[in-house]
């Protein structure tokens, strides 16, 4: 596969996209925790390893989290799927199933919806799964 046909794969696309979902976890985080414990906080040295006490800002953290323990595995299995193709569009499938849930997954959190959070988590589970086995079978 040249350069030109990896650029056009459409996983290639979702990495990017993950990225910017990687980056409005990390804002979020850093937003509810600054909210909570100011400016000052943030701009300085955190020596004194204050963590914030908050419901929200806590949630956001659990989150942000939760999304970077699954992050790698979706990023090998993309790149693997871009590189050696998806004949079946089964792995692209899984790969927007993953995509879909980790971002239904943010307002679920911050909520505090218990359940039906889970099970969003499981969705997006599914779909990593889906994409390893487009590129096992």
């Amino acid at each position: 596969m040249d350069a030109a046909e990896l650029a056009a794969s459409p996983f290639i696309s979702l990495l990017a996209w993950s990225v910017v979902l990687l980056v409005f976890h990390v804002s979020l985080q850093g937003m509810m925790s600054t909210f909570e414990l100011g400016s000052a906080w943030n701009a300085g040295p955190r020596d004194d390893e204050r963590k914030p006490s908050g419901k929200l800002a806590g949630r956001a953290e659990r989150a942000s989290g939760n999304f970077q323990e699954t992050y790698p595995a979706f990023v090998g299995l993309a790149l693997a799927l871009a590189i050696v193709g998806d004949p079946t569009g089964w792995g692209l499938t899984g790969a927007w199933l993953w995509f879909a849930f980790r971002i239904a997954y943010i307002p679920l959190y911050l909520a505090g919806v218990s359940y039906v959070r889970s099970l969003f988590w499981l969705g997006s589970l599914a779909g990593l799964l889906i994409m390893v086995s487009a590129l096992v079978f």
